[in-house]
């Protein structure tokens, strides 16, 4: 279970370094704007995001067993988070995350890593589209600006919820929002080397901010951010407290092994390597011990940045630790300047997020595979939007591994990047 960071430097170059800090820097570009709107679309504070990608990604990176893997706080847990702060607040999401680390740790010892071979892709894909609804239901709300108390956290009371405000809905918030929709589609698919996520976020919120436009930004709704780390703090815990967020803790630690170690698949095809799946499993339980203690939220692999990182051009761990200290230091010398985005181009990027974690270009291959795996993702997907999410992994996964054991001769489950 070595670090793939130790086993790097052993044959590190000047040539490496550079193409690391290249690279570090372009997925501290992207990782900033995403790790604060993830954190506000979870009920959050923003800087618990900060926190998580600068806290979470340098574990990820300093004790991981993927060489270009890139760590921080991700969307499939947006509606884990916030329903376990909806019912037990932000003291209790610390605490669950804390012990969702513990268990990922000693999973990691039991050298559990090879259990994701286990579970079958309909099941993960079926989980991870329906999460992809949720979130981009749940960001209608920041889009159309409209005035509502309170958002429900169930799918099935947000839409009602829009459509009993839709006559206060804000056309300048929705404006801005699917211009920044537009800009990240267009820079992405014209210029794709450039940092197209934070590029619309900065151009939408600076037309806010210069025209005095009548759109929420973070300032407006959280305050400052601050303007470092804060203190590290153990949340307070009972054995009371303990039993009762004992399963979402086991959700939290399941989403995060899960995600980290299909990630680290992808990774390994994108740059013909192989990772060690229980230092990954080891490090993701350091990573979700160390980030509550900052007050940040769960942290896992990010399938997405971590792509973004190869195509950059980085190739060992150097990389994501150069991501998260630039996230670090973009947050001492300019906390103010984040103040000015605009919430409804945060979910803008978010809306953008779910489209990619839903795989459109693979709809084909899905629609082609048999109708027992179309049958499981659909059972998935469907539990994960109606029901609650203990019981859609829980019945998907063992739906699954009753087809395993009857097929005893399919591969192991598999993913692809996000286009």
């Amino acid at each position: 279970m070595q670090p793939k960071l130790l086993t790097t430097l052993r044959h590190y170059s000047t040539k490496l370094m550079i193409a690391d800090m290249i690279a570090g820097v372009t997925v501290a570009m992207v990782a900033l704007p995403l790790s604060i709107a993830i954190a506000i679309a979870s009920g959050a504070q923003p800087a618990a995001g900060l926190v998580t990608a600068v806290i979470g990604g340098l574990a990820v990176s300093l004790f991981g067993g993927s060489r270009v893997q890139i760590g921080g706080p991700t969307g499939a847990f947006i509606v884990v988070v916030y329903g376990v702060i909806q019912q037990f607040g932000f003291d209790g999401l610390l605490l669950a995350t804390l012990m969702a680390g513990i268990i990922l740790v000693i999973g990691g010892l039991l050298k559990a890593g090879r259990l994701i071979a286990l579970i079958p892709e309909p099941v993960i894909e079926g989980f991870t589209i329906g999460i992809a609804v949720i979130i981009a239901v749940s960001q209608l709300k920041d889009l159309l600006g409209p005035t509502i108390a309170r958002m429900p956290a169930d799918l099935v009371h947000i839409l009602p919820a829009l459509w009993a405000a839709r006559e206060t809905v804000n056309p300048t918030a929705l404006v801005i929002g699917v211009g920044a929709i537009v800009l990240i589609f267009g820079l992405r698919k014209f210029v794709p080397r450039l940092p197209g996520s934070i590029i619309a976020i900065a151009l939408t919120s600076a037309a806010v901010a210069l025209l005095a436009l009548p759109v929420d930004t973070i300032f407006s709704r959280y305050g400052n951010l601050p303007n470092g780390l804060p203190m590290i703090a153990i949340p307070p815990f009972s054995l009371e407290r303990i039993r009762e967020l004992l399963p979402s803790a086991l959700i939290i630690a399941f989403l995060a092994g899960i995600e980290s170690l299909l990630s680290a698949v992808v990774a390994d095809r994108m740059i013909g390597g192989a990772h060690r799946s229980n230092a990954e499993l080891l490090a993701q339980g350091i990573a979700n011990i160390a980030s509550p203690l900052f007050g940040g939220i769960p942290a896992t692999g990010a399938i997405a940045r971590t792509a973004t990182n190869v195509r950059a051009g980085g190739r060992t761990p150097v990389a994501g630790i150069v991501h998260a200290i630039t996230i670090l230091l973009i947050m001492i010398a300019a906390a103010p300047l984040a103040g000015y985005l605009a919430m409804p181009a945060l979910a803008g990027l978010l809306i953008v997020t779910a489209w990619v974690m839903s795989e459109p270009h693979r709809w084909p291959e899905r629609l082609r595979a048999p109708l027992s795996h179309r049958l499981l993702l659909v059972v998935t997907f469907a539990l994960t939007l109606f029901s609650d999410l203990t019981i859609a992994i829980a019945v998907g996964t063992a739906l699954g591994l009753a087809q395993r054991l009857l097929r005893r001769g399919e591969p192991p489950a598999h993913s692809t990047p996000p286009e």
